[in-house]
Order: structure tokens, then sequence, then C-alpha cells
């Protein structure tokens, strides 16, 4: 396979993972053992492509984003909440994050590692849904402070490969009695501050992408961000659709089965 279908595929792959509950650097991580490339070229690359989505994000709530940003800078009640809100979830994993990244990266070279938190992850989402009534939906803005914490806090799990970003904080959420639709939609949000502030710490990381002289260069980076964010942008508005009114469970089920298969593939293979 060449290296330019290999970019575009793993671009569409974390378009397709990142804000789904099924963790896309897990995936992309599988996608690496699968496949047999090097992940230490691919490194890099991997980084940049997450941004891809995040563009995605905020090119979908650009309405929400300019309406809470002109509502902040006019002092508005709202717009203070919403930008409370999302700040006090990404402090933990800001703060938590710096402490272990080396740990971190360890486990980013495990693929039992990612296969077990996708199981245990995947088991988790079926029991919150089976005890989780519905809510009624509220809005970023109405969560309470206590609430913002606890979710940030949650979110920390995903440090664990495998686990999933957008699943620990939206199981978090809804533990806290939030509706499915601002979980999600609160788990984008809170995507924004911490993926950018990731990438930006890992890229910094990382002299030979900034000095243009990585193994996958810039032309390969370029066509998976731009796959990364033109899936994406599709799976945000249909994912927030789906869970809506459906809920969580046929990926929970995805995830065990991927977590199992590749279990099997690893030790029984």
């Amino acid at each position: 396979m060449s290296t330019i279908v290999t970019a575009i595929l793993l671009g569409i792959l974390e378009g397709l993972t990142e804000f789904l509950p099924v963790s896309s650097t897990g995936h992309l991580i599988l996608a690496q053992a699968w496949f047999g490339y090097d992940p230490a070229q691919w490194r890099q690359f991997n980084i940049v492509i997450q941004l891809g989505a995040i563009l995605a994000v905020v090119v979908t709530y650009f309405k929400t984003f300019w309406t809470m940003g002109t509502g902040l800078l006019r002092g508005e009640r709202t717009s203070l909440m919403f930008v409370r809100n999302i700040l006090l979830a990404f402090m933990p994993a800001a703060v938590i994050g710096l402490l272990i990244l080396d740990i971190i990266d360890a486990m980013l070279e495990s693929p039992t590692v990612v296969a077990i938190a996708l199981i245990v992850g995947g088991i988790a989402i079926l029991v919150l849904e089976k005890t989780i009534p519905t809510r009624e939906e509220q809005g970023v803005e109405s969560l309470s402070w206590k609430a913002a914490i606890g979710i940030g806090l949650v979110q920390c799990l995903a440090m664990i490969p495998g686990t999933s970003r957008s699943g620990a904080t939206i199981m978090g959420a809804l533990a806290m009695g939030v509706g499915r639709k601002t979980a999600a939609e609160f788990s984008f949000f809170l995507a924004v501050p911490t993926m950018l502030g990731a990438a930006t710490v890992k890229i910094l990381q990382e002299p030979d992408l900034l000095a243009g002289t990585a193994a996958i260069g810039w032309t390969h980076i370029a066509l998976g961000f731009f796959a990364s964010f033109l899936v994406a942008l599709v799976v945000v508005r249909a994912f927030v659709a789906y869970v809506s009114k459906r809920g969580f469970a046929p990926f929970a089920w995805y995830r065990i089965l991927i977590g199992s298969i590749t279990l099997i593939w690893l030790y029984a293979w």
C-alpha cells in the first residue's frame, strides 16, 4: 500500500472515530499493528490529523462559539457559564496529562492495552445505558461547576489508549444526570481545548515536524488532515442525531467486538 493511500485512510479513520465513543487513538494504534507499518514514522502525522477533526467541530458549531465568544465580551451570564464549564472540565486533563506524559507515551505502544480498554469501556457503556434514565436536555451553560469538574476528571481516564476521550466524557456526563444530546455536545466542545493543548505539547516535542524533516512529509499530513476534517464534519452531526434517539449501546458492542478480535489476533494466532 502506498504511503499516500495510507495517509488518506488514516485520516478517514481519525475523522470517523474521534468523536464516537470508540477511541480514535486506539484505532490508529491497532491500524499500525494490523497493517505492519512503522508507528515511529507516522507519530507526527497522527498528531496533526487530529487537528482536522477539531476544525470540523469549530466549523459545525461556529455559530455557538461565535455567540458565546461575543457574549463573553459583553459579560452575558449564559456565555460566562458556558466558558466556565468548558475550562473547569479542561483543567484536570491539562494538569494530570503534563504530570504523566511519559507514562501515556509508553502505553501508546501497546495494542494489548488498547484491546482491553475497548472491552472494559464497552461493558461500562452497556451498564450505564441500562441503569441511567433518560434526562431532559439542559444545555452546556446550565451544568453545575461540580458536574463540569466531574466530567473533566472522568475525561482523564481517556489517557489510557482505547478508553476514548469522547466515550469517557459522554458517559461521565450521563452518570451526572446530563441529557444525551447535551452530553455529546459538551464532549465536542471540550475536545477543542483538550486536543489543541495536547497536540501543541506534542508538536513542540517534535523538532523534525517543526523543521519539515519528519519521516512522513507535509503532503501526506495535509491529505490526512483534510480527510479527517471532511469525514468528521459528517460524523459530528450524524452522531448527535443518532444518540439523541437511539443511545450508545451499538458503540459499546462494537468496542467489545473489536477488542476481542484484537486479543485473539495478538495471542491466539
